[in-house]
């Protein structure tokens, strides 16, 4: 005998399939709709909808946006020459917030992981080298700034990416060390990034 309504069950399972939600947490999120104002609930159902119809992947460095190209690669104002790799979408906007960072992005969206099952050609890797081979002559790369996060998998791509690029004689570059091993940028407080990319060293 099935004590839920099956409207409830089904958003209950729907929420519990979110990451980082459990079972707890799915039912308060569904009960919490179910008392609140019907607007709340449309509005999250309109959000939701317009997060698959009206986002995309930009085509120059695969972040998330609702345009293409997306705001920051086509921004004048930003330095086109200086890349800066990062594993998640996220991680712009972490990066962002420190003001210190003018240059333009490339999203991997994940790092090497041999135990997930993740190489470099379920990357963006190959996307980035193209990148800096189609780069305009007269303003080419001169440096890739590689901010993957500081763990394992993270280090494994920082140093995969190193070995592509600097034969091509372009300046490759790592985030400080002021972010603590096994952190995630997107975590990381605007003074500890910003330092961590002032700081950065050649790899």
């Amino acid at each position: 005998m099935q004590l839920l309504a099956e409207p409830v069950s089904k958003l209950i399972d729907a929420f519990g399939a979110l990451p980082g939600i459990g079972p707890k947490t799915a039912s308060r999120l569904a009960y919490f709709l179910l008392r609140a104002d019907a607007a709340v609930a449309l509005n999250l159902a309109t959000a939701l909808q317009e997060l698959k119809e009206k986002t995309l992947f930009c085509s120059v460095c695969f972040n998330i946006a609702d345009r293409d190209p997306c705001p920051v690669c086509a921004n004048p104002q930003r330095d086109q020459t200086i890349i800066c790799v990062i594993e998640e979408p996220l991680d712009v906007q972490a990066i962002e917030r420190t003001g210190e960072f003018k240059g333009v992005y490339h999203v991997l969206h994940g790092a090497i992981s041999p135990m997930e099952g993740i190489g470099p050609d379920d990357l963006k890797i190959g996307e980035l080298l193209r990148r800096i081979q189609k780069a305009d002559s007269l303003n080419p790369i001169k440096e890739i700034l590689i901010a993957t996060n500081p763990k394992l998998e993270g280090e494994a791509t920082a140093m995969y990416i190193n070995r592509l690029v600097k034969p091509l004689g372009i300046r490759v570059t790592r985030i400080a060390r002021g972010l603590p091993v096994g952190g995630d940028l997107e975590y990381a407080d605007e003074v500890t990034l910003g330092r961590a990319l002032t700081g950065r060293s050649d790899m």
